[in-house]
Formats: C-alpha cells, structure tokens, sequence
C-alpha cells in the first residue's frame, strides 16, 4: 500500500527523452477516442468557455502555462465523451490529478483543473459523456447512463496517462484522484472497479448511494411540504440551529459554536413548541413533527435505514434541499429519468418502500460503489480491497448540506489532512 508520508514536493522539467512539444500531441492516437484541439495558454490567460456552474474566473488568474488537451472518448457507439487534459509547460511534478464532477455533471470541471495545475500536476476532467443539465440524457441511453456512472472517469484516465507519457516523455509517478459529492461517488467507484487507476483516492462528501440518497431526499421533502402548516421556513432554522447548540454545544467543554459529536446529541424539537400564536423564533405542532422527520432516518415498514440523514448542528444548511417548493431537483431527476423513465413523474406519488427498492434495480448495478445505504461499511470495504491488491489507499471524508455526515470512514479533518499528504508524495 502507498505510504502516505510528510515530504517535499517534487517537481520535473520536461527534458526527458521522447518528450513533445504540446503541437505534437495532435497526431497522438488515444484508445477509444481521438484528439480534437490543442493549444498552448499562456500564464493567466485561460477563460473557460462556459461557466458550467464553476463560473468566477479568480481560479484562472494565476494558473502557470500550460499546454491544453481536448479530446473526445467513444468506448460505445453511443459515446460521446469529453475530455480535457491539462499539462504544465514547466515545474511538473511528475504526479497526474484526476478531478471529478457535480450533480449531473455535462461539462468540465474547469475550476478543479485550475487548482491541480496551480499545484504543479497535469489534470484532467471529463463532462462524462453529455452536455446539457440533468438527467434527462440518460432517457433511453443506456450507454450514456454508464458513460456517467463509472465509464467516463476510466476512460479519461486511461487516455490522460498516454498524453502524460508522450508530452514528458515519461510517465506520471503517481495518479491521484480528487472529488467531492458525485465525484466522491465517482472515487469510491474508480476504487471498487479499476483499482489500478489511483495510487491515491480522496472521496469527499460521496453522494452514494444515490438511490438511497436521493430517495432521502425525496422523502425529507414530502415531510416538509405535505401541507403549508407542515412547512418550515428558513427563517426558523436558525431559531433551531441555536436551539441545538444551546442542547449540545458544551457536551465537548468548549462552548465554541461546534458540536464536537453531532451523534451524540440527542435533540427535541418540541422543546421549541409555540406557546401561544405562530412566531418566528417557535415552531408550530405540524413544524414539530417535520423537524423530528428531518432529523430521524428514513426507514422503510421492516425499520431498516434507507440513508442516514443530517445530523444535529446542520440547521443552516438544511434551505438548500428543503426551501420549496420541490425537491431537490438532481434527486427528481433521478426518479424521472433513470428509475421510472417518465418525464412526468410526480415526487409527490414518491414511496419509500415501493420506490426505493425500484431504483436500486434500475441502476443496474452500474451507478452506486458498494451495496446498502450505510457508507461506512462500503467505504471499510473498499479500503480493504485497497489493501489486499496491494495498490493505493483511500480516504473518505466531508461535512455538507447536501449529503449527510454519518457514516464518514475518515473524518473531514483527517480526510484533509491525507490530502495535504498525497501532496507532498
């Protein structure tokens, strides 16, 4: 297994032998796919050509020169995979970053190439295989829907490592993949299925399994919005939020605004129960209720966990799945798109029990890393194939709003901190 160990970072100088000049990489030939452009940016000169939800330019203002590959992926008659590879024109530290997406994903994570260049790797990103907003791609596609679950992310490193090797003349002495949300699933997926891609995997915030999460989120939204009494409107979440830190913020003896162990708070929104009229800093006995769903785990008739769900001192956050009038719309997609292949589908007609289990089938086994709805145990799993092939080592981590937190293998701070130790492999 990779040692994961303090040191300085090394950077090489592209004189190996054998190494091209970015021109030159127009004619390389790539499995499963074919250069489109290359061209080579000048220091801060590169403007993404979409924003792609990665829009300020503050990123790109400081980026190093670098020569810019674009090529396109078609492992399936149906693919069409982007791909961008980014190559610093000098102080390359001989180390390949491999950036993963958001949400749907359908273009390149400009940003995140930005920030492994600035770092001295060459990086690459893909748009896994579509470029428009949503699900609505996978109607009728199968093929595309692979290309975004798991075949995207392959393939783009496979084609990465062969421009790598002909640009420096040498190969990338280490390949690191780094993603947050649906590019934390995206790593626990390299990791279950292509182990030999990564000597180093940072999953953060893994949206997985995304039929149970979304089911999550389908559900906690049906709580929320059942009726205009069940709503809880973001002006009362900070009332809550405070509620919760007043109930545990000194559990850890430090009353710092930080929950320590959010599991071990133990939490009664009644204690906020109006006493008189409706006011904005008590909840009514129908806001009552939808704060105790939100903060139970949904289960289905046998009393299994579907997913976990927030935990206490996550009030702030909660707007973003939950401000109305719908669902999170990633998570709607989902169900639309991918489980009932009908773009008229209703959240509302959602139901645990029936719909869950649905998803799961129709994902096909191709869309989640792992089986079950606890990350933990997938995530010890997958650390434990790491081990046992003897390849590289995988760190788990993130605290956010739009996944929840239990079950994380490696904590948000140490998933940081293996990170910072990758970086200075």
């Amino acid at each position: 297994m990779l040692a994961v160990v303090a040191g300085l970072a090394q950077t090489s100088p592209i004189t190996a032998a054998g190494a091209a000049s970015c021109e030159d990489l127009r004619s390389l030939a790539l499995p499963s796919g074919h250069v489109d452009s290359v061209q080579v940016v000048a220091a801060g000169t590169f403007h993404p050509p979409t924003t792609g939800g990665n829009g300020a330019r503050s990123p790109y203002a400081a980026l190093p020169a670098f020569c810019r590959v674009s090529a396109t992926l078609t492992p399936s008659s149906d693919s069409d995979i982007k791909i961008e590879v980014w190559l610093p024109s000098a102080g390359w530290n001989a180390k390949l970053q491999a950036v993963g997406n958001g949400g749907w994903a359908g273009t390149i994570s400009y940003s995140a190439l930005a920030a492994a260049v600035s770092k001295g790797y060459a990086a690459v990103s893909t748009d896994t295989g579509h470029s428009t907003e949503g699900a609505r791609f996978a109607l009728g596609h199968p093929e595309k829907f692979i290309d975004y679950s798991y075949r995207s992310e392959h393939e783009m490193t496979v084609a990465a490592k062969s421009v790598i090797t002909r640009f420096y003349g040498s190969s990338a002495r280490l390949s690191y993949f780094n993603g947050c949300s649906t590019g934390g699933r995206q790593a626990l997926v390299e990791a279950s299925r292509y182990p030999d891609d990564f000597d180093g995997i940072v999953a953060g915030a893994a949206a997985n399994p995304k039929a149970h999460l979304d089911a999550w989120r389908i559900w906690m939204a049906q709580a929320m919005h059942a009726t205009g009494e069940s709503f809880v409107p973001p002006a009362k979440h900070r009332a809550i939020h405070d509620a919760v830190l007043a109930k545990c913020d000194a559990g850890d003896g430090a009353t710092d605004g930080l929950i320590e162990n959010p599991m071990q708070c133990k939490f009664d929104p009644s204690a906020l129960l109006c006493k008189g009229g409706d006011e904005p800093g008590c909840l009514t006995a129908a806001q009552v209720k939808t704060v105790r769903t939100i903060m139970s785990p949904p289960k289905n008739r046998k009393g299994e966990v579907v997913f976990p769900t927030y935990e206490p001192g996550t009030e702030l956050g909660w707007s973003r799945l939950l401000g109305g009038p719908d669902p999170y719309d990633t998570a709607v997609d989902q169900y639309k798109y991918v489980v009932f292949s009908d773009p008229e589908w209703n959240w509302r007609s959602f139901d645990l029990d029936r719909d869950t289990p649905a998803a799961d089938a129709a994902g096909h086994g191709v869309l989640a890393a792992g089986a079950g709805p606890r990350q933990a145990e997938t995530a010890r799993q997958l650390y434990l194939d790491a081990i046992r092939v003897g390849r590289g080592a995988l760190a788990l981590g993130g605290v956010r709003a739009l996944t929840p937190t239990e079950g994380q293998f490696i904590q948000h701070w140490e998933a940081e901190d293996y990170r910072r130790n990758l970086e200075a492999q």
